[in-house]
């Protein structure tokens, strides 16, 4: 339970600046290094998995509001 709150939270707060920087990251550097390739899928698949999961919890509140 906690884990999937962790990777939702990461997902909402931090999915603007891991782009930001990656974008200007890739602008200035030609990603030579496999580390910093692996890094950055591994920050875009943790945030596009906090967006599904969070997606899935939103759709459950609209069939019952009462879990908002």
């Amino acid at each position: 339970m906690f884990f999937r709150y962790l990777v939702i939270w990461i997902s909402e707060n931090l999915s603007i600046p891991f782009w930001v920087v990656g974008h200007i990251h890739l602008s200035i550097n030609m990603y030579e290094d496999i580390y910093e390739i692996i890094a950055s899928f591994g920050m875009n698949i943790l945030v596009a998995i906090g967006f599904y999961l969070n997606w899935g919890e939103y759709k459950k509140s609209k069939k019952d509001p009462k879990k908002r």
